[in-house]
């Protein structure tokens, strides 16, 4: 049988589960995930090698409605450019809601061509499973997708499935990656999200969208990592809650950041952290290119 090779985008509003759903596939942490709506600011290339063919998932941010700042817009474009020559569109929603955010991914999924999957999401908090039916046939009269997946993300419940619906639709193709890579993004990347994770969890609801992180230094010094991260806020009085009482808070998401760096690169880190204003580099362009965004 002819191996399978493609790109599947992962399309959807925030906070449906699609970097949950991302970790899932790839069967292991590669996103990273939180409660708050927009943590994914970057689209992510998956790399799921399987025996049978290679899927090419790529995580992107939410498409979403709200804010007008040079971020939020630069997020939205992220989303939809992420759908340019793919294979196949697999567009999250999740049950027992259907916003028009959830309508404005679906219409960018059916205006990029490609078939969609549609996997709906989070059916481990429906009790009645009977309830499921009616909101999986309101979802199959929006769009002719190509499959629609109830499943969880959380849980597993349905994922396999889900990915072998998704191989057989890809097409007859050679494997792009070495089977051992996972992603294309650089272990510097990778610290910089993990540490604004811990960020993003930790704080209260509206400082983390304010909160990006650059790492400044990344060393490898013969079996240990040295990692010096900058904490990026627009304002004095977000510096200081970031820092909080003596250190301690900026000091318990440094900590757990650190854990989960040594967890990913399989090697010791030494990180030290500092936080720094950079006024109102959401709406400013040039600083959101200076910081990574739009790469």
């Amino acid at each position: 049988m002819a191996e399978r090779c493609g790109t599947v985008a992962i399309l959807g509003r925030p906070n449906v589960g699609k970097s949950t759903l991302l970790n899932r596939l790839m069967g292991q942490k590669l996103a990273i995930t939180s409660h708050k709506a927009q943590t994914t600011r970057h689209a992510i290339l998956g790399v799921k090698s399987r025996a049978d063919g290679q899927i090419l998932y790529v995580d992107t941010p939410g498409l979403h409605q709200r804010g007008s700042n040079a971020l939020n817009r630069l997020l939205n474009r992220t989303a939809r450019a992420a759908l340019a020559d793919v294979d196949l569109i697999l567009l999250v929603v999740a049950v027992p809601r259907f916003t028009d955010e959830d309508a404005l991914a679906l219409e960018a999924a059916a205006a990029a061509g490609p078939p969609v999957v549609a996997a709906v999401n989070k059916v481990d908090r429906v009790k009645d499973k009977s309830a499921l039916l009616p909101y999986l046939q309101t979802l199959a009269a929006r769009h002719d997708f190509a499959e629609v997946v109830p499943l969880s993300a959380r849980t597993g419940e349905q994922v396999e499935h889900l990915e072998d619906l998704l191989l057989a639709q890809l097409p007859e193709g050679d494997r792009v990656y070495p089977d051992d890579q996972l992603t294309d993004r650089s272990e510097r990347f990778l610290a910089a999200e993990l540490l604004r994770e811990q960020l993003t969890r930790r704080y209260a609801q509206e400082l983390p969208y304010a909160v990006t992180v650059e790492i400044e230094r990344f060393e490898d010094q013969g079996g240990r990592y040295l990692i010096h991260a900058l904490i990026w806020v627009e304002r004095e009085s977000q510096k200081a809650i970031i820092i909080g009482r003596g250190g301690e808070a900026l000091k318990a998401a440094a900590s757990e950041a650190r854990r989960q760096m040594q967890q990913m690169f399989g090697c010791p880190v030494h990180l030290e952290v500092w936080v720094k204003v950079k006024a109102s580099w959401r709406s400013d362009e040039a600083a959101l290119a200076s910081l990574g965004y739009g790469d």
